[in-house]
Order: structure tokens, then sequence, then C-alpha cells
């Protein structure tokens, strides 16, 4: 089954957090993610107000966790500790419903 990869993430350093999507996003391809919205229209109905919201898909969770856990991303990630306040969840998805 294949994964979501959902961030919702406040900036507070912009140039910093620059760096960070530069590098995370050939890592995230790397891995199969596919960005499904990247910091779109949005309307917060619940929960914190972050502005930058970001949903990717990766062919498997498995995929989406080694993403997470490969130099590469964490080197990315490197940017955006301390130039941001992030909330990650990797969500295997559920398979289409029988027909």
């Amino acid at each position: 089954m294949s994964a979501l990869w959902i961030a919702h993430v406040h900036v507070t350093d912009a140039e910093a957090y620059g760096r960070y999507a530069k590098l995370a996003g050939p890592a995230i391809a790397a891995h199969g993610g596919v960005f499904l919205a990247r910091g779109g229209r949005y309307k917060q109905l619940e929960g914190n107000d972050r502005a930058r919201n970001v949903v990717a898909r990766f062919p498997s969770y498995e995929a989406a966790v080694a993403c997470y856990e490969s130099a590469d991303y964490q080197a990315a990630l490197e940017h955006a500790r301390g130039a941001s306040e992030r909330d990650l969840v990797i969500v295997e998805e559920t398979p289409p419903p029988a027909e």
C-alpha cells in the first residue's frame, strides 16, 4: 500500500528553510515520493494553524520511512531545524473498496 507524508509547518527563517526545501525535494523523489500538495491554499478548520502544508505520496510505508531516515533527507532536515516548527506524520493509505 502507498503511504502519505503529511507535514504542517510554520516557517520562522525563510532563508534557512529554503535551503531545506531545495535539498528535501530530490531526497523525497529519490525514494519515489511525489508531491500532491505543497504550500497551496488552505483553510484551517481545527488544531494548530501552520501556513505551509505539504502532502507527498510514496509507493509504500517503508519507502516513506526510509526517505525520512536517509542521509540525504537528514542533511536537508538540518536546515529546517531552528528554522521552522513542524509536525510530520507518515500514514499508510487505505486500500480502495472492493467492487
